[in-house]
């Protein structure tokens, strides 16, 4: 299959587009990125990678980062903790508080902000030194030791970022965090603002797409965690845009308000893309249809 062309008829027509959505402005170092970045890059299993646009260069993947995350305190906690956390779609927002207060704070999927909160208090609890722990495991996945936080997105979030101080307190009273609520948060907050580019991203999650086994050939998850993590990015991934996102472009995947989306199908590729502005649900809008092109021109999705 010719996958060059393909990316570049999809990026020559979604560049085209007048539309191109809307950056964040909650978070005021994702409001000053300029729209017209638009890159995607092409992971296949085997090797061979293909890209178009801005691939190379550099964005916050905010949320993308809590597959990472996941993926770290799966392989530290294994089945326990999904007594913290549950599985199931939220139909809400990804800042929702609604649901937490009713459900006893048990986050709806660790996917959704509460539930990524939950996730960072474990990750604090368990590695020795967090932040630097958890960016050589981001590193050590794309085989990259370029990667690394971006300080000023850190600090705009923790400025910005009072919906997560209230989900964060409202799970410190149902004792669903072990750890001080400012801890947390900063460590979640250095999370969400790590820099990557789509090249990076597609490599990073390379492992998802081969049963834990990441493009330097080690193990980093059973099959049965990866299999569980990829359902909860189908169901998951895209807040209460996932219904749409599994049914135009059939792939287990996740978002970011940054703009960035990865993608993958078990056994043959991951892609990621990126374009700034975004949809009314806060996803990206040519990175949705750049995904949804793609399947429908490759024919390659899960169904």
């Amino acid at each position: 299959m010719d996958y060059q062309t393909i990316l570049e008829d999809i990026h020559h027509n979604l560049t085209a587009r007048k539309d191109k959505g809307k950056v964040a402005l909650y978070i005021p170092e994702l409001a000053k990125v300029n729209i017209d970045n638009f890159g995607i890059y092409l992971n296949l299993i085997n090797g061979e990678n293909y890209a178009v646009g801005d691939y190379n260069k550099l964005f916050s993947i905010q949320s993308t980062s809590k597959i990472f995350a996941l993926a770290k305190a799966f392989s530290i906690a294994g089945n326990d903790l999904w007594k913290r956390l549950d599985v199931e779609p939220s139909g809400n927002p990804f800042n929702h508080l609604s649901l937490l207060e009713q459900e006893n704070g048990i986050p709806r999927n660790p996917l959704i902000n509460s539930g990524a909160i939950v996730i960072s208090d474990l990750l604090l609890s368990n590695l020795k030194n967090p932040k630097k722990d958890f960016l050589n495991y981001i590193r050590d996945l794309a085989n990259d030791d370029s990667i690394n936080y971006n300080e000023e997105v850190a600090k705009s979030e923790k400025k910005t970022g009072f919906r997560n101080y209230a989900a964060a307190n409202l799970l410190k009273s149902f004792s669903n965090l072990e750890n001080n609520v400012e801890d947390v948060l900063d460590f979640y907050f250095y999370q969400c603002s790590l820099e990557m580019s789509c090249a990076q991203l597609a490599k990073a999650v390379h492992f998802f797409g081969n049963h834990g086994v990441c493009s330097q050939g080690k193990k980093h998850l059973s099959s049965s965690q990866i299999k569980r993590i990829n359902a909860i990015m189908l169901t998951c991934g895209f807040y209460d845009e996932a219904g749409e996102f599994a049914f135009e472009v059939g792939l287990p995947g996740k978002s970011g308000v940054g703009g960035g989306i990865i993608a993958l199908l078990p056994n043959d590729f991951t892609i990621a893309t990126w374009s700034p502005g975004l949809n009314a649900k806060g996803n990206s809008l040519l990175g949705m249809h750049a995904l949804e092109q793609f399947t429908t021109k490759t024919k390659r999705s899960i169904f």
